[in-house]
């Protein structure tokens, strides 16, 4: 008879502590790189992401049925009252990357909910910002875009027997996505010419 696995919330939590007992003796083996782009698709404000390979410890991860597309736009009513014409709803990246952050808060809670022996009955996270898009118009110097958003909220909902709040908070704020638009980071911004990528031909 095979040994019997233990599993919570779709985890094997014998494999899940394994897995963090590897990664603490060898850190290199679990640092990722990731990436995305995003062609313009001639429309103005309209793109086309894409997501693929991804590296891991070193090794390049990249297979067919992991390609995903995300195409985005904007919002119809705003769009159309900036003379778009034929103007239609598209996913908006700002609320991708609210959606992305709620979605991961729930990824450091319930990961660290298995770890933990805590059981989950429902969790759900809501993400609100207020945005002015004066900055992104010109309207406003570049130098404001600190003011372009405010009361960036996360509220987290959870229903457990073994609830303990401030544990909760310290999950989720172990959340990649939260670390990512919360504490501050440094994009190296480049931009190429055709002519320079001639000159490197």
């Amino acid at each position: 008879m095979g040994t019997e696995r233990h599993l919570s919330h779709g985890v094997d939590t014998e494999e899940l502590d394994a897995f963090a007992e590897h990664a603490a003796e060898n850190p290199e083996d679990v640092q990722l790189g990731l990436s995305a782009r995003s062609i313009y698709e001639g429309t103005c404000a309209h793109s086309l992401a894409t997501i693929d390979s991804y590296v891991l410890g070193g090794e390049t991860i990249d297979r067919g049925t992991r390609a995903y597309t995300i195409p985005y736009g904007g919002w119809k009513e705003v769009l159309e009252a900036g003379g778009w014409v034929e103007a239609t709803d598209r996913m908006e990246p700002i609320e991708v990357a609210l959606s992305a952050l709620a979605s991961c808060i729930n990824v450091g809670i319930s990961i660290n909910a298995v770890a933990n022996g805590v059981d989950i009955d429902h969790l759900e996270t809501r993400v609100r910002t207020e945005f002015d898009p004066s900055v992104l118009f010109s309207v406003e110097d570049l130098g404001n875009a600190d003011t372009v958003f405010e009361n960036l909220t996360a509220e987290v909902e959870i229903e457990s027997p073994d609830l303990d709040k401030d544990e909760v908070d310290e999950w989720a704020r172990r959340a990649p996505v939260y670390n990512l638009v919360s504490l501050d980071q440094e994009v190296n911004l480049t931009v190429t010419t055709p002519a320079e990528v001639g000159a490197d031909d």
